[in-house]
């Protein structure tokens, strides 16, 4: 992709499936082609990450493969050394472990530093479940908010659900967050006692899986909704 000789190489962001789906049901072949001629990876798990690359270009060389991890573990200091190939004519590629880097992903940090390097940044078209459920979910996709993880503690946790309905009223927004999948039915019991009974909750898990579900009901409907969320990547959005 990158003449060595002339330029720096690019900073592709490859998105991956949210789940254990054949890749090219959910990824546009753009994606396989930019597995099959990148070798320098950033990476959360290199594990997960060479079983995907495997994947989408199975004769592709494993040993010829460079891969950086970018986790919780990684100093802040180590990050601008994985953009050095770049410097160096050289493409790297920022692989998700599920859906799109830099989004709910730490692969932003990188991204930062690239245009700060003046290195073309290039996002490749994938899933992201967090739009997904926002299409899926009849709520306002034209203002709406992604606020990430609420609070463990269950006091702050409420606190939060109540400001965010508020503002959702206040200025139509749909608001968008996500829960540690083993703590997901504690987190829609928690919403459908905290929130009026006419906000609407959507609940969107297993995005383009087989076992995906995406309900959009009012806490009061919710009520009588029986759904077991546990250990299933989810999405919560409210509206009021």
């Amino acid at each position: 992709m990158a003449d060595a000789t002339s330029k720096k190489g690019k900073l592709y962001l490859i998105p991956s499936t949210l789940g254990e789906i054949p890749p090219l049901e959910v990824l546009p072949i753009s994606i396989k082609r930019a597995i099959e001629e990148i070798n320098i990876y950033i990476v959360e798990n290199e594990k997960t990450a060479r079983h995907f690359i495997k994947k989408l270009s199975p004769r592709k060389s494993q040993p010829s493969l460079t891969l950086f991890a970018l986790n919780k573990f990684t100093e802040a200091s180590e990050i601008p050394s994985f953009l050095n190939p770049c410097l160096e004519g050289n493409d790297v590629g920022i692989l998700s472990e599920a859906g799109c880097p830099g989004i709910a992903d730490p692969g932003a940090a990188v991204v930062r530093i690239a245009h700060e390097r003046q290195i073309q940044v290039v996002p490749l078209v994938g899933p992201s479940s967090i739009i997904l459920a926002l299409m899926a979910s009849g709520m306002n996709g034209q203002n709406f908010a992604f606020n990430g993880y609420l609070a463990i503690d269950g006091a702050e946790r409420k606190k939060q659900i109540k400001k965010l309905e508020r503002k959702s009223k206040e200025e139509n927004q749909s608001q968008i967050f996500i829960e540690t999948p083993y703590r997901n039915n504690k987190l829609l019991e928690e919403l459908v006692r905290t929130v009026s009974g006419t906000t609407r909750i959507c609940v969107a898990c297993d995005i383009t899986l087989n076992t995906e579900y995406i309900r959009t009901k009012t806490a009061s409907d919710w009520k009588v909704e029986q759904v077991d969320l546990h250990k299933r990547p989810a999405i919560f959005i409210i509206q009021a």
